[in-house]
């Protein structure tokens, strides 16, 4: 009988991967908050995440190169065009484009929404220990 650990996980791998990367964008906004001309970014998290899923199965195929001009297949990391620059509602006179106040927001939004991805894993993986022991 065949398992395959990437149904079992579903969405949340990927998920994870992709509010990583967020946080890491995030808080290189607020770090740069005071920073004259710096340009606030995030990411589309659907996109992000679409794309993650897809070099996910692309992976799991195990493309052969089999000629020196065949493109390697996707890493699994996000690609830079996915970071967006955001809209400021207020821009600064120094072209600063951060609002540390939404930064702060966005990141504990963030933080959240990654703990939970954290505990559904969390869960499905004392689930499947479960079914394994056969408590």
């Amino acid at each position: 009988m065949s398992f395959d650990i990437d149904a079992a996980f579903g969405i949340h791998p990927q998920a994870l991967a992709v509010r990583a990367r967020r946080a890491e964008v995030l808080a290189a906004n607020i770090a740069n908050a005071d920073t004259p001309g710096y340009k606030a970014r995030d990411l589309d998290f659907r996109a992000a995440l679409a794309g993650a899923s897809a070099s996910m199965h692309v992976n799991a195929t195990r493309l052969a190169t089999t000629n020196p001009a065949h493109l390697a297949a996707a890493s699994g990391e996000l690609p830079d065009e996915t970071l967006l620059y955001r809209t400021p509602s207020q821009p600064s006179i120094d072209g600063n484009t951060v609002d540390a106040q939404a930064e702060y927001s966005q990141f504990s939004q963030n933080a959240l929404q990654y703990q939970a991805s954290l505990t559904f894993l969390s869960n499905r993986i004392k689930n499947l220990l479960t079914a394994i022991r056969g408590d």
